[in-house]
């Protein structure tokens, strides 16, 4: 009987330690294996990827390719330019496979492609092997079905159902050695993708040209390269690949009192050289660490501590917990998890800004309606950094330079766009993060909106975020602030988190006023915008609307939402595009002769009662949150009013 030939498909598990696909491939002892990337255009056109995920991952592929050709000098990972569900059945073909192994993936997409890919290969006769899981602590599936076949939406839940599967799975050795590739020759015809629509597209200063050549330019299976994306340089020092994860995790070990005591709340959202946490997430996610290897190399630590070592779900473990909770989430959810409407276990929240939903699918489009002029103003100053509060400036410069931000960092910006200032819908913040974290992944990312929304996992909503007190609390000199937003580089810490309360004397001294709505220059000064509303004022009307929106107690599948007569139980006035029965009622009000539906993304400016209270209690630690907090007015401007009036008349009746 001819021994096997062999695809091993790389995606999520850019490693060769601690793969249990990559082992059970090598157990078949196969003639020939070909370790291969398909260059998945819904990827590079489909999803938001901005340039330093782009060099992130690129950094990977190539450190994979570099370590796979030190075990076999003859091998290398083979990237081939097209799409898995064209590609796959063309190389069962021209290389005589017997044989697909790949890591399972239960992102929503990833389950949509890799059902098709299933069935090609049954027609091809050829065998699948996709029952292990490496990207996670526990299979989410089985995770899933523990905890009576509902999503995990508390980690207490991960915490019980998880062992009832086993334990936590001791990472596997990196192999010492590779078969042999067997003949290489792509004698097809590639098949080039469509590039529209490219969600893409305002991000690169060229078109794409990776798909020019099915292997490459130089017809050597190569890692495309930002230039051939159209892409700028990227601007995060930030690098990838499982030699960088490798020695980052090593040199985390080395600090026994550091891992073993690590206390996520506790740690320094304005640290920034170096970051206060580990930054291993972006390697999690692409899968040049072992979430095991993590795991186990960590609870060594903690179990050989002399002292008082912390625990779940603030210790380093805990993070990995947290995490395997929102892949529970989104295994049972699917592509809804990424969304309110029909999203069983997501509360709706009448927001600002929300989503077009495709009446046949159900699903979001990628667009989103823009109920109110003022709303989107402040969603595209939130997103560029020039909001005029600096410390929510400054992290949103540093995700845009670097990636990356600290989960309290994150915690900030997300309550001001949404529940805390803006009230404006977190599937908007979810799509910038999606476009500029190097650590994105899909169900990290939604869970941590819907938490920090308190639409799902969390529900304590009257804790808020103030951009002013919590910074303090941290860095009082504002060097964070300095670091990000240096035009305010030179002001007195007194007024670092306030600079409009200087006085203009101060701030020609310091050489920038703080005027208008925009940044630049004005003559001799640099110039940093006003506030773009009075924070005090904002954070009354969003809780007094979050009060209204649970009291109306709706989730994403309520026929009400989905049919959109949930406007019936709030009042016209009230906060979000409550207006009449329609979405077409509440899109006539502050700017006539305008296109009220635009795409997510600028070209001018480049279980249901799973809510839990906060358990890494952030809220409760280093100050600034609040449950009245600062002082200030309560003045309303039209169509901004509370919602706390319940339904005194209703809109059915008129």
């Amino acid at each position: 009987m001819p021994k096997p030939r062999v695809i091993y498909w790389f995606r999520t598990d850019l490693r060769l330690h601690d793969s249990p696909a990559l082992k059970a491939a090598l157990d078949l002892n196969p003639e020939c294996l070909y370790p291969i990337w398909t260059w998945d255009p819904h990827y590079v056109y489909r999803a938001r990827v901005g340039q330093n995920r782009w060099q992130f991952l690129i950094d990977c592929q190539n450190d994979l390719s570099a370590s796979i050709t030190k075990l076999n000098k003859n091998s290398k990972l083979f990237l081939m330019r097209e799409g898995p569900t064209t590609l796959l059945p063309k190389l069962f073909k021209a290389w005589r496979i017997s044989h697909l192994v790949f890591e399972k993936d239960t992102d929503a997409y990833a389950q949509e492609r890799d059902a098709q890919v299933k069935d090609l290969a049954k027609e091809a006769g050829v065998e699948i092997i996709m029952e292990k899981h490496g990207r996670t602590l526990y299979d989410s599936d089985l995770l899933v079905k523990e905890n009576g076949g509902h999503p995990t939406m508390s980690i207490s839940q991960v915490e019980k159902v998880g062992p009832q599967i086993g334990e936590i799975p001791k990472p596997i050795p990196a192999p010492t050695h590779l078969p042999d590739p067997g003949d290489t020759k792509l004698d097809f015809e590639q098949e080039k993708p469509s590039q529209e629509p490219d969600i893409n597209a305002i991000q690169r200063q060229s078109s794409d040209r990776s798909y020019t050549h099915i292997a490459g330019p130089n017809n050597d299976f190569a890692v495309p390269t930002l230039t051939e994306l159209g892409m700028e340089p990227a601007t995060t020092q930030h690098r990838g690949g499982e030699t960088v994860a490798l020695k980052v995790l090593s040199d985390i070990i080395s600090n026994t009192d550091y891992t073993a005591t690590f206390q996520k709340p506790n740690t320094a959202p304005t640290a920034f050289d170096p970051q206060a946490t580990t930054l291993l997430s972006p390697h999690l996610h692409f899968g040049t660490i072992s979430s095991r290897e993590f795991y186990w190399r960590v609870q060594e630590v903690v179990d050989n501590y002399k002292g008082n070592a912390s625990s779940p779900p603030t210790s380093l473990t805990g993070q990995l917990l947290f995490r395997d909770m929102y892949f529970g989430a989104q295994a049972a959810l699917g592509y809804k998890f990424g969304q309110t409407v029909g999203n069983s276990h997501c509360r709706f929240i009448p927001w600002h800004l929300p989503s077009k939903v495709d009446s046949k699918t159900g699903l979001v489009t990628g667009d989103y309606n823009i109920d109110s002029q003022e709303a989107e103003t402040w969603f595209q100053r939130w997103k560029w950094g020039r909001t005029g509060f600096p410390w929510i400036d400054a992290l949103m410069r540093q995700l845009r330079q670097e990636g990356w931000m600290h989960h309290l960092g994150r915690h900030a910006v997300a309550c001001f766009l949404t529940r805390g200032g803006c009230y404006i819908d977190w599937e908007r913040g979810a799509e910038v993060f999606e476009e500029w974290l190097i650590d994105h992944e899909a169900a990290s990312n939604i869970g941590n909106w819907q938490w920090l929304s308190c639409t799902a996992f969390y529900s304590q909503f009257y804790r808020c975020y103030s951009p002013i007190a919590f910074p303090q609390k941290w860095d009082k000199e504002g060097r964070f602030v300095k670091r990000y937003v240096p035009e305010l580089e030179k002001f007195n810490k007194k007024y670092i988190y306030e600079p409009w309360k200087a006085p203009i004397q101060d701030q020609k001294k310091a050489g920038c006023l703080i005027t208008g709505s925009e940044c630049g220059e004005q003559g001799e000064f640099k110039v940093y915008p006003k506030p773009m509303f009075d924070f005090p004022e904002r954070r009354t009307i969003c809780l007094d609307g979050m009060k209204k929106a649970y009291q109306v107690h709706l989730y994403g599948d309520n026929p009400k939402v989905l049919d959109g007569t949930w406007r019936e139980l709030f009042a016209d006035d009230a906060e979000g595009p409550t207006e009449g029965t329609k979405i077409e009622d509440a899109l006539n009000g502050d700017a006539p002769g305008q296109s009220r539906i635009q795409k997510g993304v600028s070209k001018e400016d480049k279980e249901r009662d799973g809510a839990i209270e906060e358990d890494e209690d952030e809220a409760a630690e280093k100050g600034g949150e609040n449950k009245g907090g600062d002082k200030g007015g309560s003045k309303r401007k039209r169509g901004q009013a509370t919602l706390d009036r319940h339904i005194k008349k209703s809109k059915a009746a008129k």
